[in-house]
């Protein structure tokens, strides 16, 4: 498998199979809550100069998963015709990526959360030159991390941790100061292990 950022590799990878995921995939003695899931969408979007993937992380404030390293997105507002345009326009509020600089390239399958969302994870290519521009009351810092290390299955691995009344297993992807987990994890090493198909 090679870890060279490719437009061309991404893309094939996107059109091979695969299933959902969930925060409840390494937990099988934890039984997911019944109820309707809350949609929403996050975007990978990669640059097309080298493949850095844009990440961000949460301001420690907010109510939900404070302080934690995410794809920009968010829940489907009234206002959003789909979890693409709900990703889109995310992505802007955020990180202040314009919907005209990404390149949708197609969706993974969804991701159900803990928090009761069903995230439709989009990829996308940003064209051209991106600065960008962290809203603070919803993200601390803006970061990329390289294509090698997110598209690799082998920097993953699965910690656990106290979660109300038992442990929960995750897959963690660390690099450097920053502590990729979770559920944002899960789905970019669904990325990586369709990579590498």
């Amino acid at each position: 498998m090679s870890l060279i950022w490719s437009e061309d590799a991404l893309r094939q990878a996107l059109s091979r199979p695969a299933g959902p995921s969930s925060d409840f995939d390494l937990n099988a003695d934890v039984i997911p809550p019944t109820g309707t899931l809350r949609p929403a969408g996050v975007l990978a979007a990669f640059h097309e100069d080298d493949g850095r993937l844009v990440l961000t992380k949460r301001a420690s404030g907010l109510r939900h998963h404070p302080g934690q390293i995410a794809l920009p997105g968010g829940k489907v507002d009234p206002g959003d015709a789909d979890e693409t345009a709900a990703a889109l326009r995310e992505a802007w509020e955020e990180v202040g990526l314009a919907a005209s600089q990404v390149d949708m390239l197609g969706a993974m399958p969804p991701h159900r959360t803990v928090t009761g969302f069903s995230v439709a994870p989009l990829v996308g290519i940003i064209r051209g030159p991106f600065t960008p521009v962290a809203e603070p009351g919803e993200v601390e810092e803006v970061f990329t991390l390289p294509f090698a290390h997110v598209c690799n299955p082998a920097n993953y691995r699965i910690e656990k941790r106290r979660w109300r009344d038992g442990w929960r297993n995750y897959h963690v992807a660390p690099y450097g100061p920053y502590y990729l987990w979770g559920a944002t994890a899960r789905i970019l090493l669904g990325l990586a292990l369709r990579m590498q198909a």
